[in-house]
């Protein structure tokens, strides 16, 4: 196994000519190997966006990388970013009283499929307090009231800033977050929520889903924006369904749909793959 340090570079900037050439010879001037690359133009929006994986055999270091990359990242516009593969993201992850998602990420954590650190978990009830215990990682029971629901979220802040948090990870947390907070999670706050072919809100979805017919269920993994429901958008799936099926047959399977889409939205987030396009994303799986 290579002991060499490995990084991964995202950009995005304005398409034009030239901007692979000079990424690939800065990387080549360090003595770096590209393990993998993609990229992407946006005609739409005459946007470019890639993602460099490479390793680098001098001794280079995350912030000499993004300092010496500067020039080129000016001369092109980009919005660029290096990270350090050797560094664990940490990630918040946030619960209320479905515990399909939250149990499936711990498995994949706990098991190395996904490569994250978790400081903490969060709740605005105390049901999972024994499942976080069992994996040893504190639980952070926070009740949230109308009356109560600014200073509840400062709480929450407060402990994203303290724990050094990267990501938060809304895994089936029931609570619509405020305006200023989606805001200061720009980018960095994840959320889950079903989908149906047509869409049912409130309260029984699935129940409502079942006395309508539906064919498909499925689930929306997408950034948190104030707009609810509405941010862009990572991954989603779907599962056929028919008319045999009870509405607890359906539940079970948006469970199951839920739980994957999320896993999958997640890891690539902490695999830096996912570029934000406007309303979009750019997905390098």
């Amino acid at each position: 196994m290579s002991t060499q340090p490995e990084f991964v570079l995202t950009l995005s900037c304005p398409d034009t000519t030239g901007i692979v050439f000079h990424v690939t010879g800065f990387l080549f001037e360090r003595d770096c190997n590209i393990i993998d690359s993609a990229q992407f133009g946006d005609e739409s929006t005459g946007l470019f966006f890639m993602r460099v994986h490479f390793s680098s055999t001098a001794a280079l270091d995350r912030d000499t990388i993004a300092r010496d990359f500067e020039p080129i990242a000016e001369r092109f516009s980009m919005e660029a970013h290096i990270h350090d593969l050797r560094v664990r993201p940490r990630v918040l992850l946030l619960v209320s009283k479905f515990g399909h998602c939250l149990n499936d990420l711990l498995f994949r954590w706990s098991s190395g499929q996904l490569a994250m650190d978790i400081p903490a978990i969060v709740s605005n009830h105390a049901d999972f307090q024994p499942l976080a215990h069992s994996y040893r990682i504190p639980f952070f029971y926070l009740p949230v009231t109308a009356a109560t629901k600014l200073q509840q979220e400062e709480r929450v802040i407060e402990m994203v800033e303290r724990e050094r948090i990267d990501l938060v990870v809304l895994a089936r947390y029931m609570q619509i977050l405020s305006p200023a907070m989606c805001g200061r999670l720009k980018g960095r706050a994840i959320n889950i929520h079903h989908s149906f072919l047509p869409s049912f809100k409130g309260a029984k979805p699935y129940l409502q889903a079942h006395d309508r017919g539906v064919k498909l269920i499925g689930a929306t993994a997408h950034y948190v924006t104030a707009d609810l429901d509405e941010g862009p958008i990572i991954e989603q799936d779907v599962e056929r369904v028919d008319h045999a099926m009870q509405h607890e047959t359906l539940a079970a399977i948006g469970r199951d749909v839920e739980s994957v889409v999320l896993a999958r939205a997640v890891r690539w987030h902490l695999e830096h793959r996912v570029l934000i396009n406007g309303h979009r994303t750019v997905v390098f799986k």
